[in-house]
């Protein structure tokens, strides 16, 4: 026979349970769902055409019009971007040694750490299916 401390004891057991599997779950279903607008998530033209026909509500005829433009141009400015990236990164790594000499070495680490993680998502979002926050 159960006393009543043990009987208290195996409720609170179950309720913590009960609630561990609720939360978790949960958890799992609204990662499951950020996973999924990831997945779906377009870049580039298709982005940006999928924007202007819900903005602009495009007719049929508009969006395959505009969209064959933006197809025409996205491969255009792509390869601009692989001429001027290397002068880009440059710059940008001139501007790195720069900021660092300001700062203190405690600072400079953290700067550099700061710089590398803001990269990575930013490379990321450039990607298919990479996830923007």
């Amino acid at each position: 026979m159960l006393t009543r401390s043990k009987t208290w004891a195996l409720l609170l057991l179950a309720a913590t349970f009960l609630a561990g599997t609720t939360v978790g779950s949960g958890l799992r279903a609204l990662w499951a769902r950020r996973a999924e607008a990831t997945a779906t998530r377009t870049h580039g033209p298709d982005r940006m055409l999928a924007a202007l026909t819900a903005e602009l509500r495009l007719t049929p005829a508009q969006h395959d019009s505009i969209g064959a433009v933006l197809q025409h141009h996205w491969v255009r400015l792509n390869a601009v971007w692989q001429t001027v990236q290397p002068r880009f990164d440059s710059i940008r790594a001139d501007m790195d040694s720069q900021v660092v000499r300001q700062l203190t070495p405690d600072q400079a680490v953290k700067y550099r750490d700061h710089v590398t993680r803001f990269r990575h998502r930013q490379e990321q979002e450039r990607q298919p299916g990479g996830e923007k926050r």
